[in-house]
């Protein structure tokens, strides 16, 4: 059943959130320049909320807009009502629903969903990964020179030795392609689907990466922190990539290269 009401909440929000692509509605800044909040984010949470609470009604949530609801239970639900909300607002349509169910502090249900493009992203802890119900793997690229990266840059940006400006300046100084699309569930997604083969981002949180780093992981692909150690959705720093890749990606991301 948890598969069957992820589906229907993610599927519900991307209604709501597709409806009112091309209308107007409010728009908020919250903390940082440029860092979005819609009418169209709460309208999406609060359908999520809602279906949740109507099977599970004992799960913890945490969302993005309305925080945390704590309950005496082993399962979690972490959702972003519309991950790439500054694309959303500026009628750019690399945004998407995402959620992830953690048991246990262990992820093992995501959902990600782009209504715009058709793409319903879903992974299963030790069941693998697909793309509207297609099995998806990551890529075979062997060489970061050789590679297609993505990567994100924080609202309020870090003061920090190797910073996302100084690590990107690094890759593209080599020549290598680093995309920024504006929505870190859709980056993971894309590397999940083999599409990019890696994607590196300094201060994500956890509604961010919940469902796509389990998608990364069960197509094949590699997640970890900046230091090679397990990933937790609540810390930073994140690294996914197709394996292949990995190890030099820490050495590039690192300053050892």
């Amino acid at each position: 059943m948890l598969k069957q009401t992820l589906i229907r909440a993610t599927e519900a929000a991307a209604v709501i959130v597709k409806e009112y692509f091309d209308k107007t509605y409010k728009i908020s800044n919250k903390e940082g320049v440029n860092n979005l909040v819609t009418e169209v984010d709460h309208k999406s949470e609060d359908c999520i909320i809602q279906i949740i609470r109507e099977d599970f009604p004992d799960h913890q949530i945490l969302s993005e807009e309305s925080g945390a609801f704590i309950q005496d239970s082993s399962y979690k639900w972490i959702i972003d009502p519309i991950d790439g909300t500054v694309n959303y607002a500026h009628g750019i349509p690399i945004c998407c629903i995402s959620i992830g169910i953690e048991k246990d502090g262990e992820m093992i249900m995501g959902a990600v969903y782009n209504p715009f493009i058709n793409e319903f992203y879903f992974a299963q802890r030790g069941w693998g990964s697909s793309l509207n119900d297609k099995k998806i793997q990551v890529s075979n690229e062997t060489d970061v020179l050789k590679s297609c990266l993505v990567t994100g840059f924080p609202y309020t940006y870090l003061d920090e030795p190797n910073g996302p400006l100084q690590i990107f300046e690094k890759f593209i100084r080599k020549g290598i392609p680093v995309r920024r699309l504006g929505s870190a569930a859709m980056d993971l997604c894309w590397v999940a689907a083999g599409r990019f083969d890696g994607f590196y981002e300094h201060k994500l949180a956890a509604w961010d990466s919940a469902a796509g780093f389990l998608i990364v992981e069960e197509a094949g692909g590699k997640v970890t922190d900046f230091e090679g150690n397990y990933y937790s959705p609540y810390q930073p720093h994140i690294l996914a990539t197709n394996g292949k890749i990995h190890d030099e990606m820490i050495r590039w991301i690192s300053g050892n290269v």
